[in-house]
């Protein structure tokens, strides 16, 4: 297998060192959490673009071009998202795979955007992400109203006359979420006893948990990330309180299990129908066997956009964004580990599929609804 560069630049102040022989290559930018507190899920997002790229270079590339990644780290914060946008530009680099946080990814697609830049993200669900219409932003995975879609009227049919209560943490991604499902509960009859966000990073929820507590929370819907909501259940089980939590594909990582510990026992979250199931994936499934990683989370999703830009590349003939995204958003299939996938105009993902997980034991897997 041919070996693919990988160059991490871990800040801005390296913006004025020359990225070597990108010219030569087709070279395609990660950008996620590669550190802090989600560098899990940044993790999951450089393993699948790294074995994505040697594999489409194994097979001679991208018209007789190798794939190039370059890793670049925002910490998930919008500051740090929009420097590392402008770094890509300045390394004049085409294609992004990233960013992973709603509230990174908005921010950023306006630098990509303004530079002809085509930004493809295996991670970010907030509507607003493709709702500005700019040709060249788009993602491989469901928008939030879809997600939000599929839960609610499974909260309705199995919680109907229990104490619902939703937190959120504030984000584009938590609380854009958390909305949604407020709506489609309140639109079904369905009033929640707390609609509650909390501030991220904190080591002490314990004020929250006590509201839940006073409120009578029978199931709690979260809209955040997997440290908050590990850190929530531990803290509410300190107290003897034990309420069903649901929430959504932030959860998909070990790492949530490893905060919550047992009170995470049969915490429910919705993702996207697991590409580890998928034919397609037969191949990229013994790639991570052999590296002995379990390509769990955004990992085949961010494989998937490797595919796709090399797909739309060659469709297009061409490694112009604009004529790249003309290809990918035209409605036709594309082949990725995912199975066959369509974008609609907006960039947006047509007809996706949701399983319902269940975390138990240390482990997650979809169970029937």
């Amino acid at each position: 297998m041919r070996n693919i560069v990988i160059l991490s630049l871990a800040g801005v102040a390296l913006s004025a060192l020359a990225t070597p022989s990108l010219a030569d290559d087709l070279a395609i930018a990660v950008a996620g959490p590669m550190t802090g507190p989600l560098a899990s899920i940044g993790d999951q997002m450089k393993r699948g673009a790294e074995a994505a790229a040697a594999t489409i270079n194994d097979a001679g590339g991208v018209n007789g071009r190798m794939i190039k990644i370059v890793v670049q780290d925002d910490v998930c914060d919008p500051k740090q998202a929009v420097a590392v946008a402008n770094l890509i530009v300045g390394q004049q680099i085409k294609f992004v795979d990233g960013h992973a946080c709603s509230g990174s990814s908005i921010p950023a697609s306006e630098v990509y955007a303004e530079n002809n830049i085509l930004m493809m993200s295996p991670a970010s669900s907030n509507p607003a992400l493709t709702e500005k219409g700019h040709p060249t932003i788009m993602r491989l995975y469901p928008r939030d109203d879809a997600q939000g879609a599929f839960a609610a009227p499974w909260i309705v049919d199995k919680f109907k006359g229990k104490k619902i209560a939703i937190v959120h943490d504030k984000s584009a991604y938590g609380k854009g979420l958390a909305t949604v499902v407020k709506d489609k509960l309140n639109a079904a009859g369905v009033t929640e006893v707390l609609f509650e966000g909390l501030n991220p990073g904190e080591k002490d929820y314990s004020a929250i948990v006590s509201k839940l507590k006073g409120a009578g929370a029978d199931f709690i819907y979260f809209g955040g990330y997997h440290p908050e909501a590990g850190l929530i259940l531990r803290q509410a089980a300190d107290q003897n309180f034990r309420p069903q939590m649901m929430s959504a594909d932030a959860l998909a990582t070990s790492e949530f299990w490893q905060i919550s510990g047992p009170a995470g026992e049969g915490t429910l979250f919705t993702f996207p129908s697991d590409p580890r199931r998928s034919p397609a994936a037969a191949k990229a499934l013994e790639q991570f066997k052999a590296q002995g990683f379990n390509p769990e989370g955004f990992t085949l999703i961010s494989y998937g956009v490797i595919q796709a830009i090399a797909d739309g590349v060659k469709k297009a003939g061409s490694d112009d964004p604009k004529a790249v995204a003309k290809a990918l958003e035209s409605g036709e299939p594309f082949e990725t580990v995912l199975g066959t996938v369509r974008l609609d105009s907006k960039g947006d993902l047509k007809d996706p599929s949701f399983d319902l997980n269940k975390w138990s034991d240390g482990k997650y897997a979809a169970i029937s609804q």
